[in-house]
């Protein structure tokens, strides 16, 4: 091994890779070489070349870039938002050094919250005096920030049919409990009387929590209490009152399917004290945790040493703050959540027969055909949208084997497997990708 690392070949694999991952790659190639089995070549250069191969084959560190063709606009599994160029452009200009806590003017130390919070009140709570903002990691720890903050040694009363699991990891009553409160479970799953809540009030509860439960839907004989019926018994009794939102559009919206997403300062004109919810699910940018509510609440909540943990840096500050100025500037279609959001089914259609034309010039079976895209990243069970696909199948594979090829090439290209056919949904790709998934049909052939 040493005599291969200090060949010509071995020193400019090393220059290029470093010591350590070139001495691996040279040792899994003599592996593989051994294991072949002599073949009359010189078997140092078969490894040094074997090595040098696979190190040049080797995928980048991190994520990587793939093309959603799964329908799923905010796509959990796939990072949620798509980031606007302006985003990944201002997460670029931080990435040096910055002026993230460095006021230019003064010269002297700045607070790094100033890059979203004028935004973040100019958007979701214009002229209110009384309601500032804090940005940290994610929804998660917004509310852990605001339990902590309001509730920490306290019971907090939350409504059975609102103890929500999202995805694996996000929990009500796990983050509840690592925010130093005692959960007070109230009414049942599917009815919730504001008489349930009187009486968590009664027996101490100091908050209360109203979570949106944004990834299912309780039907048939229900009952829940309102934000502004839950405000008016805590404020009586001096308890604040939470809104878990999930995601927070700064208005309604004009899609019925969407028309029900939480608007934080409604909520907040209904009596909530404090709002939290997602920067990457309905605003379309990076993963963030938005609190927003009663001015004194929010200081409090920026003064609790937890909030330095929960903090974001610079790099989604400022993809936040870009994300913030396309809203507040009326270019939201910049957005790439907005765009997709808004594309038209004639596009769509368009779209769908030029790569189903191309899919068939390269040897599959396809078709455009109707779809059902949904909104996804817990912005409602019920936020479907019709949309355009093209309909996949070749003979010699399955459809399963087929979307596994897709997703296991240079660009991967993740689709939905739906009644024996892959489709390839286009509501959730980007017009710019259409080439690219051209280009995997053609790797692939028929």
């Amino acid at each position: 091994m040493d005599r291969l690392l200090e060949s010509a070949s071995g020193r400019a694999l090393a220059g290029r890779h470093g010591r350590a991952r070139a001495k691996e790659a040279l040792r899994e190639a003599a592996d593989r070489w051994r294991a072949e089995g002599p073949r009359g070549d010189d078997a140092a250069e078969s490894i040094l070349a074997a090595a040098a191969r696979a190190l040049e084959e080797r995928a980048p560190a991190g994520p990587r870039r793939v093309v959603n063709a799964t329908g799923v606009l905010l796509h959990t599994n796939l990072g949620r938002a798509p980031l606007a160029a302006q985003a990944v452009a201002a997460a670029g200009r931080a990435a040096g050094f910055s002026t993230l806590e460095y006021d230019l003017v003064a010269g002297t130390r700045g607070r790094r919250g100033e890059h979203v919070r004028p935004l973040l009140l100019a958007l979701f709570a214009k002229d209110r005096n009384d309601l500032d903002a804090l940005a940290v990691t994610n929804a998660a720890a917004a509310l852990l920030l605001a339990l902590d903050t309001l509730a920490n040694g306290r019971k907090v009363a939350v409504s059975r049919g609102e103890l929500v699991a999202i995805g694996g990891d996000f929990r009500v009553p796990s983050i509840l409990a690592k925010s130093g409160a005692t959960l007070h479970e109230v009414g049942t799953t599917n009815r919730t009387t504001p008489r349930d809540y009187e009486e968590a009030l009664e027996a101490g509860a100091g908050a209360i929590l109203k979570v949106r439960p944004s990834n299912y839907r309780i039907v048939g004989f229900t009952e829940e209490v309102s934000l502004s019926a839950l405000a008016a018994l805590a404020h009586a009794r001096g308890a604040p009152v939470i809104f878990d939102a999930g995601a927070g559009a700064p208005a309604r919206f004009a899609e019925p399917s969407l028309a029900d997403e939480p608007v934080p300062l409604e909520a907040l004109d209904a009596g909530a004290d404090l709002v939290c919810f997602s920067g990457d699910k309905i605003l379309g940018g990076p993963q963030a945790g938005i609190l927003i509510g009663k001015k004194d609440l929010v200081a409090r909540a920026g003064a609790n040493p937890l909030a330095r943990a929960l903090r974001p840096d610079k790099l989604v500050l400022g993809a936040l703050a870009a994300t913030l100025d396309l809203h507040l500037s009326g270019r939201r279609l910049e957005i790439p959540f907005y765009r997709m959001l808004e594309a038209s089914l004639v596009s769509l259609r368009d779209r769908a027969e030029m790569l189903a034309a191309a899919a068939r010039a390269a040897g599959f079976t396809a078709a455009a055909v109707d779809s059902i895209a949904t909104a996804g990243g817990g912005a409602g069970t019920e936020s479907t949208l019709p949309s355009k696909a093209v309909a996949l199948s070749r003979p010699s594979s399955s459809a399963d084997a087929l979307a596994a090829a897709l997703r296991t090439g240079e660009l991967p290209v993740i689709a939905r497997v739906e009644g024996g056919r892959v489709l390839l949904d286009l509501r959730s790709v980007a017009e710019s990708e259409d080439e690219e998934i051209v280009r995997a049909l053609e790797a692939l052939g028929g």
